[in-house]
């Protein structure tokens, strides 16, 4: 699998800090969990978070704006425990007043921020596709926590 968006230092995502497993970087260990996604119904209740939590730790992908708007959308949704109907219809409207917000910069020339987060998409790997339903909660619950 060739990743072309992740990019390392010294093994390490340059945004996140996960680390490889299995040969895998953060954003193929990503792919892996969308795949457990499908297998699972359950588990793809919790699209938005998955998605989300590994989004917010890499802004990288999005223009300022458009990672205020994942912010606000992903506080909002914890807070206030939106239903994913909600969140998704906040999603839309955000989306439509502020036009595009991905980042429209090629993968390699964009600026990252290198940040330690406790939780990433690595430790949600780790514990496996049994597991996935807890660690994404918790992954959630950890990243509101750093960003208060």
């Amino acid at each position: 699998m060739a990743d072309n968006h992740t990019i390392k230092e010294a093994g390490k995502c340059m945004e996140c800090g996960a680390s490889e497993v299995d040969g895998l970087s953060c954003y193929e260990m990503f792919q892996f969990l969308l795949v457990w996604e499908h297998n699972d119904p359950a588990l793809y209740q919790l699209h938005f978070w998955l998605v989300s939590c590994y989004m917010i730790q890499h802004p990288s992908n999005f223009t300022k704006d458009g990672y205020q708007h994942l912010l606000h959308l992903f506080t909002g949704a914890y807070d206030h425990n939106w239903e994913t109907d909600y969140i998704l219809r906040k999603n839309r409207e955000g989306i439509l007043k502020r036009g595009k917000i991905t980042n429209p910069l090629p993968n390699h020339k964009r600026k990252r921020i290198p940040r330690s987060w406790s939780m990433t998409i690595e430790d949600v790997y780790r514990g496996g596709e049994k597991n996935a339903i807890t660690s994404i909660q918790k992954g959630r619950e950890t990243i509101r926590r750093e960003l208060s």
